[in-house]
């Protein structure tokens, strides 16, 4: 009986640092109060491809830590879309190039509008229809947890709308990371 009881502490003594040290300390400041939604029928006719902007991204280098993490957040959001009977999310690499785009705007200017004031969709109007963004968590359980308890960031991973999802992580000189997800159809 004393060996079960000593085994109990210790897993909870390791649950409890595990949860601490993978989630980082939670700041309000990190993540918008509002998750980004474009409707179908806005910019219908219109075409917006920012391709200056979506070439600086593609030629962005990414650490494999950020790469990591970036595949640790779909992988979490897929289990969590399966488990409420939705159907996976796909990988689309022109949404990860937007979201990579979108990463590096958020570092100078934090918001669903991007630094030109144009509307965060016309990086590449033909697969944007959704975004979360987040700042400061340097982890993939800690960012995917934060948008999970924001009821309209949450709404965006669980809508069954969406078929296609780009994540980017831009890292900043001191370190930082500032993450960008973008949601097509």
């Amino acid at each position: 009986m004393r060996k079960l009881k000593r085994v109990f502490a210790v897993s909870i003594a390791a649950v409890m640092a595990f949860t601490f040290i993978a989630c980082g300390s939670v700041d309000t400041q990190s993540i918008d109060d509002q998750a980004a939604v474009r409707g179908l029928d806005e910019g219908v006719g219109e075409i917006y491809i920012d391709d200056e902007a979506i070439a600086l991204a593609g030629g962005a280098a990414s650490s494999q830590a950020a790469t990591d993490a970036c595949q640790a957040v779909f992988n979490l959001m897929n289990q969590e879309r399966v488990a409420r009977g939705l159907s996976e999310l796909v990988w689309s690499t022109a949404l990860t190039n937007a979201a990579q785009v979108r990463a590096s705007e958020i570092t100078t200017k934090f918001s669903h509008t991007r630094p030109n004031n144009s509307d965060f969709w016309t990086v590449d109007s033909t697969v944007q229809y959704g975004e979360n963004l987040a700042k400061l968590y340097q982890s993939a359980d800690s960012v995917y947890v934060a948008w999970m308890n924001s009821p309209t960031h949450a709404a965006n991973i669980m809508d069954a709308g969406y078929k296609t999802v780009g994540i980017a992580i831009c890292q900043t000189s001191d370190g930082s990371w500032y993450w960008a997800q973008e949601f097509g159809y």
